[in-house]
């Protein structure tokens, strides 16, 4: 047995201290350095089967190594093979964080009983009957998803030597605790141990692994900042609760990109996957509606049209506010001075209010067209006419940039039904036979002009 040590930790960013003190150093914190006590045993917790292991490492030179594509497991969920990155890696360890009842347990227990792999779905937080009410609500008649009830992880890996499982999720990081350090489950020092018996397990034997994590307040994954750092992949799911759309983005990735989207809807029987995002960017309303217009953009490899909504009124008060939802507001305020500077709109003793639809936030340049379109639209008060849209970036000259993939953004447009799409004029477009009409401008007067002239 090793020597019993205390030490002490900041709650919030993991740093380590040898002595309590009231404010944490590194992230300025108050009153977040506890004091853990740790034992650990020379010995680890997961030991490995007998039987040789599936993958050994070895130095390779650097010509040595192949560089076929990586074997994935597909998750049978397009929407998560998206976000992954074409699917599960053998031996990757991927954490999924989320605020309570977002729905992060609906989805990893979704795919374990549509996968026809074995998996073995270990819960810390609800009991197997209320798993199994669940699963009756999905899909009740899985034969290949074990549900375990299990927070001790000496115990978690005896089942799994059992049972041989090929994809395990821990539901969740934070309720799982180890012999090996005396600390309360869910403490710094109980977090980073499991996690590190994990990813031993899962490196040795090849087996993918699922963590769900609790976030904090402010949004954050809950526990040391190093959970992120250990693990493969980090998945945000995110949305209102009051509302039945979710969105799944990857904040790190290391098999793939990070700027992918997944979108959910939240039903009685599930999680939808939602293939085409843009039935719940753009809203169905026929009549025409001053301060609206539609951009074509791009998350990571997929085409979305979404809807931006503007709000311009006169100041009641002395200074006028600069409110965005899903849009950055330092650009939003860019934009404005563009318009008043260069374009001549009077909007400095204007309130302006800015809103994507969708509950999304986007940071696509390419929609700063479809922002100028829609404020000046409220402005005048007159709806832009059904069937426009815009794709390209706007200058703090008022000059109208040219956006990439702007042939992709234009295809999706036109099957989508649209008729008309304003891009810059320097863009090089090699789309032939296209019904949509492509307007090219290169000033906002030009966009001005052909929207409400």
């Amino acid at each position: 047995m090793a020597k019993t040590k205390t030490a002490f930790f900041c709650q919030n960013c993991g740093t380590q201290y040898a002595k309590w003190a009231g404010q944490c150093g590194a992230c300025k914190e108050w009153n977040t350095i506890v004091e853990e006590v740790i034992q650990k045993e020379e010995k680890s917790s997961w030991k490995a089967p007998s039987a040789p292991a599936k993958k050994t490492s070895k130095p390779l030179r650097v010509n040595e190594i192949s560089t076929e594509k990586e074997l994935r497991l597909n998750t049978y969920d397009l929407e998560f093979n998206r976000v992954l990155g074409g699917g599960l890696v053998p031996g990757s360890l991927t954490l999924l964080g989320g605020e309570p009842g977002i729905g992060k347990s609906t989805l990893l227990l979704q795919i374990s009983l549509k996968l026809p792999y074995k998996t073995l779905y270990v819960s810390g937080e609800e009991s197997q009957k209320q798993i199994k009410m669940r699963a009756d609500r999905i899909l009740p008649d899985s034969e290949t998803c074990l549900i375990l009830t299990e927070t001790k992880t000496q115990n978690i890996f005896q089942q799994i030597e059992a049972t041989q499982p090929d994809i395990v999720v821990i539901d969740s990081i934070q309720t799982l605790h180890s012999d090996y350090i005396e600390s309360a489950a869910g403490s710094i020092s109980q977090i980073r141990e499991c996690t590190a018996e994990l990813i031993k397990f899962a490196k040795e034997t090849n087996t993918p692994v699922i963590l769900i994590g609790h976030i904090t307040k402010d949004g954050t994954i809950a526990g040391p900042k190093i959970l992120e750092h250990m693990v493969d992949t980090v998945l945000q799911f995110e949305g209102d609760r009051n509302y039945v759309y979710r969105i799944l983005r990857a904040l790190k990735n290391r098999f793939g990109s990070t700027a992918e989207l997944g979108i959910y809807e939240m039903l009685g029987s599930g999680l939808r996957e939602v293939n085409n995002p843009s039935e719940i960017l753009i809203s169905k309303n026929d009549e025409g509606l001053s301060g609206t217009a539609i951009s074509a953009t791009i998350e990571g490899m997929r085409p979305l049209m979404i809807e931006i909504q503007a709000l311009v009124s006169t100041a009641v008060y002395g200074t006028p506010q600069r409110s965005t939802t899903g849009y950055n507001a330092k650009r939003l305020n860019m934009l404005l001075a563009v318009l008043e500077k260069r374009a001549g709109f009077k909007l400095g003793a204007k309130d302006v209010f800015l809103n994507i639809t969708g509950g999304i936030s986007v940071d696509d340049p390419a929609i700063d067209l479809a922002v100028i379109a829609a404020i000046l639209s409220s402005n005048a008060d007159i709806a832009i006419p059904k069937g426009i849209c815009f794709a390209a970036e706007v200058g703090l000259a008022g000059e109208i940039r040219p956006v990439q993939r702007v042939d992709q953004r234009i295809s999706e447009a036109e099957k989508l039904g649209f008729t008309t799409i304003f891009v810059s004029k320097n863009n090089k477009i090699t789309l032939k036979n296209t019904a949509i009409k492509i307007f090219l401008v290169s000033k906002i007067e030009d966009v001005a002009r052909g929207l409400f002239d």
